[in-house]
């Protein structure tokens, strides 16, 4: 199973019957496809939909339904279209209950970098800044690493998206959670070692206590 998989799966195991849910771009519109049977979730996009369905079989995209990166997504029956001032009341007001992002890197404390690398083009900033800040949980949807090195690092390098932190990274490699501001390991992915794990991270990482006898 390919990395984008593992995580995109895992983190459909978050959703809640019910939860009106924000997919980032990337590995987030994934989650999509991997909804739990009989469980109904109500995706938004911050380009002004409610609704959205899993991505579309070849040769079935409609180049006027696009998420917010512009990809083809689908429309559930009763789905509903709004402007952009509709989008962000919904998320600056605190309606979400969850938004998934993608990232660049995460520190030991939680803090995102998502929305640019300095030098490089940026085309905008998008609505990372406003979705870390307004919903009520936020996963951080990433590969563990890029080109061998860390992303979830001890204190991040790049600008950060947010001082809010997330509440859990999944990888395909684990799933990291931040209670009282600190990285702590919550489970490995099948296969993975907690070795694997901590050499793959340059955070210093709480590791789970064994249960006592």
């Amino acid at each position: 199973m390919d990395p984008q998989t593992i995580i995109a799966r895992r983190i459909a195991r978050e959703l809640r019957d019910g939860m009106l849910v924000n997919l980032g771009i990337g590995i987030p519109t994934l989650v999509a496809n991997y909804v739990p049977a009989g469980m109904h979730v109500f995706f938004q996009s911050e380009n002004g939909l409610i609704g959205t369905g899993p991505v579309p079989e070849q040769g079935m995209a409609m180049r006027w339904l696009t998420d917010a990166g512009g990809k083809p997504v689908t429309a559930l029956p009763g789905a509903s279209a709004f402007d952009s001032a509709m989008s962000f009341a919904l998320i600056r007001g605190g309606h979400l209950d969850l938004t998934v992002l993608g990232g660049l890197q995460v520190d030991q404390q939680g803090h995102l970098a998502n929305w640019m690398v300095p030098g490089k083009m940026v085309p905008g900033m998008g609505g990372a800044m406003d979705l870390v800040t307004g919903a009520k949980r936020v996963i951080v949807a990433m590969q563990h690493t890029a080109k061998g090195r860390p992303k979830i690092v001890r204190e991040c390098s790049l600008p950060l998206t947010s001082t809010r932190p997330v509440d859990l990274i999944v990888t395909e490699l684990a799933v990291i959670a931040f209670p009282e501001a600190r990285a702590t390991l919550v489970e490995t992915a099948e296969g993975v070692s907690v070795e694997e794990v901590r050499a793959a991270t340059e955070a210093e990482l709480v590791l789970p206590q064994p249960n006592a006898a």
